[in-house]
């Protein structure tokens, strides 16, 4: 028995604005990266390098705002980041403001099996990196024209954009149930079109946009990052799990579409559960999703249907 759910990022293009070529490129770039993980997983191998293996992916896709692709920030640069958390031992790691790493999650697992650390941020994880043998890449390598184009239009004052409506669609991640029963989760994004001041979302904070505990569940979380941090909201759906009795099910509904409301919140969730049951909520227009079953069919999706 394995699972395997993957995310795009929540909020997606109005219908109208999707193309049917544009879809069909979106799907196949989710359908590359389960590919990659779900390899992993028949094979017997362990969820941490499924769900790496489908980041890594996506963050090579030039569509989602991760690695290339990624957003820019007010002052044009792009500043990435990423976490992963090992569910067997709860043993995590995290990088924040990356500029210079073609795959942040790469390095947020390195952290997580070679540091004394949890989390590095900025220069001195970009140090850490040099020192375990990383590779850099130019600054323009995550440059897409319609990402640009996104800054553009926001620093224009163009009312119909704003951070949050253009930003968080496009952040990635993966969560895993392997066939030696344990969970996995990761998390990578660029964060928010037009940042500034170093801001710092959901995806690489342990809890928030990021969890995996083999007692109950592994959740990946999309979103607008604020108010993932205000609910801890990916602990908050294991913890409903683990101390309340839930299914996995009943508190993703209720965090997604009860609390994260409440405070303003908007995106979404992928989770598995140690029995291998996947839920991918979101109360946003749609999320690039996906998903697969051991022996059964993978699934992929973006909008409520």
């Amino acid at each position: 028995m394995y699972a395997l759910a993957i995310h795009g990022g929540a909020g997606t293009l109005p219908r109208h604005e999707m193309s049917a070529s544009l879809e069909r490129e979106y799907r196949a770039g989710l359908q590359e990266a389960l590919q990659a993980g779900s390899v992993i997983l028949e094979r017997g191998g362990r969820c941490l390098d499924a769900v790496e293996a489908a980041v890594v992916a996506l963050e090579n896709c030039p569509l989602f705002n991760a690695g290339r692709g990624a957003v820019f920030t007010r002052e044009g640069g792009h500043e990435l980041d990423a976490a992963l958390m090992d569910g067997a031992t709860l043993t995590a790691g995290a990088v924040c403001g990356l500029k210079r790493i073609a795959n942040p999650i790469r390095l947020a697992r390195r952290v997580m099996e070679t540091s004394n650390f949890l989390m590095l941020s900025g220069t001195g994880a970009e140090e850490f990196a040099r020192e375990q043998g990383f590779g850099f890449v130019d600054p323009g390598y995550f440059r897409t024209e319609a990402r640009w184009n996104q800054l553009q239009r926001l620093l224009s004052g163009d009312a119909s954009v704003s951070p949050l409506t253009i930003s968080h669609v496009g952040t990635v991640g993966a969560v895993a149930l392997d066939q030696q029963g344990h969970l996995a989760a990761a998390t990578s994004t660029g964060g928010m079109t037009g940042k500034r001041w170093g801001r710092i979302g959901d995806s690489p904070i342990i809890g928030a946009g990021t969890y995996a505990d083999d007692r109950s569940c592994a959740v990946s979380a999309t979103g607008h990052g604020e108010c993932f941090i205000r609910l801890a909201v990916a602990h908050e759906i294991a913890a409903r799990i683990r101390h309340g009795g839930q299914s996995l099910a009943t508190a993703a509904r209720e965090v997604v579409h009860t609390e994260l409301p409440a405070i303003g919140g908007d995106g979404g969730i992928i989770a598995v559960d140690r029995n291998g049951a996947l839920c991918l909520e979101f109360n946003s227009q749609g999320m690039f999703r996906g998903s697969v079953h051991a022996g059964a069919q993978a699934r992929i999706a973006i909008y409520p249907d």
